[in-house]
Parts: structure tokens; C-alpha cells; sequence
């Protein structure tokens, strides 16, 4: 099967997998986001994630350090990272989880080479502890890692179906993007990825595919070339 996509990077965030509380992991939604991944993998496409950790740590109290605060984000996407590699292995799909901050009795340590190896052997990698500094969010672990593999495209499975000119929460009459150039997402200041990322992804050429995890078969159809949600690139 001739597929549009060789290599992806899915980038979920944490509550994509949260409970309805928003908190904790729902193991439900993460089996079905597994065989999704599998599917995708069957299809001949190697696939690389990164999640965020939204829901065991987001933000900090007004007197905590933001080193210590990103710090304590980086565990919670290795929490994150460890649960989905487990799904993944239910499923019958190997899968690595490299961390940024070494922790030999958990998880490979990110060596890039032995990244693009597992990808080759159709092994599914998840990457942890965003790029293992902070002051960087998992957007800018995804177009970091992206770039880094070669990926073909990032993945950007978002709470909401597409990028808008308003948040389309409190705005009924957001307009909501087919296609965008990175230039005008950073001219516009919309919120896609943080400006870093955004920047990260117009330089090195590496078209965002932006759309709802909804419903997660929106996966499949992304691939397939089908066009939801809104497409970024140069």
C-alpha cells in the first residue's frame, strides 16, 4: 500500500487521554489511540510521539520556580510515555520510550540514531521529558524530535477540530482555517503551537496537520490524505 505519510510525529496532549475530570489517564481512550497507532503502522507508516502532560501538571503556584515547575511537567509526560508504551505492547506493537533526561531504569535514554533504528524496525518511539530543558513546551519537543528524524509530517491531534482566528469556546462566530502559512500563524499570534515551534517547523519545512482527536479514527483519514481540520506549512 503506497501511503502519503513514511514517517510521522503524532503530537497528543494530555488530556487527550485524560479522565472526564480532565486528570489521570483514561485507559480506554489511550487503548483506542493504540490501535489507532497500530493501524497506522500496518498501513506502512512509521509513527513517533510526543505527549504533553496537561493532565497531572500544568502551570505553577506564583511563588514556585519555573525550572522546578517544567521540571515536574517533563515527569508527567514520562508517566504519560510509559502508560501508552504499555497499551501499545497490549496490542501487540513494540514500542520504545526515550526520555531527554537520562533514567536508564525506565526508559532509553534519546540518542537520535537509535530513534530513527527503532523507526526502521517499525517500533513505535515516545518521546519524554520534552527536550529535557525548561522553558520549552511539547510543542517544541515535537518539531525538535520531527525535525531531528526526518519526519514527514507532524500530527498536532488537538480538543478542538482545526485552527480558528478566535477561540472558538467563547467566540460562536470563529472562523475556523482550511490552510495557513507559518508566517501568518506567528504574524497572527495563533495560538497553534507556541512561537518557538512554530518558528522550529517554518525552518526546517515541516507541514503541521492540525485536527480533533474527537474522534481518534480522524487519525486514519489524516493519513489517508482526506482534508480535516487545517493544514500549516510554508
Amino acid at each position: 500500500m503506497s501511503v502519503k505519510y513514511k514517517r510521522i510525529l503524532l503530537k497528543l496532549s494530555g488530556e487527550a487521554i485524560s479522565q472526564e475530570s480532565g486528570s489521570g489517564i483514561d485507559f480506554d481512550k489511550l487503548a483506542t489511540i493504540s490501535k489507532i497507532i497500530k493501524e497506522c503502522l500496518i498501513r506502512g507508516t512509521q509513527v513517533a510521539v510526543v505527549i504533553g502532560a496537561g493532565n497531572f501538571w500544568r502551570g505553577r503556584g506564583k511563588a514556585m520556580d519555573r525550572t522546578k515547575a517544567d521540571h515536574m511537567g517533563m515527569l508527567g509526560t514520562v508517566i504519560n510515555s510509559l502508560a501508552l508504551q504499555s497499551s501499545l505492547e497490549e496490542n501487540g506493537v513494540p514500542a520504545r520510550v526515550q526520555t531527554a533526561i537520562e533514567m536508564r531504569q525506565i526508559a532509553e535514554t534519546y540518542i537520535r540514531d537509535k530513534a530513527v533504528s527503532h523507526l526502521d524496525k517499525n517500533r513505535v518511539v515516545i518521546f519524554g521529558c520534552g527536550t529535557g530543558n525548561p522553558f520549552f513546551s511539547t510543542d517544541t519537543t515535537a518539531a525538535l524530535r520531527a525535525a531531528e528524524i526526518g519526519a514527514d509530517a507532524i500530527f498536532l491531534a488537538k480538543n478542538v477540530d482545526g485552527v480558528y482566528d478566535s477561540d472558538p469556546k467563547t467566540n460562536p462566530d470563529a472562523k475556523r482555517f482550511d490552510k495557513l502559512s507559518y508566517i501568518e500563524v506567528l504574524r497572527r499570534g495563533l495560538k497553534v503551537m507556541d512561537s518557538t515551534a512554530t518558528s522550529l517547523c517554518m525552518d526546517n519545512n515541516i507541514p503541521l496537520l492540525v485536527f480533533g482527536l474527537d474522534d481518534p479514527e480522524n487519525i486514519l483519514k489524516v493519513l489517508d490524505g482526506e482534508h480535516i481540520g487545517t493544514i500549516v506549512s510554508n
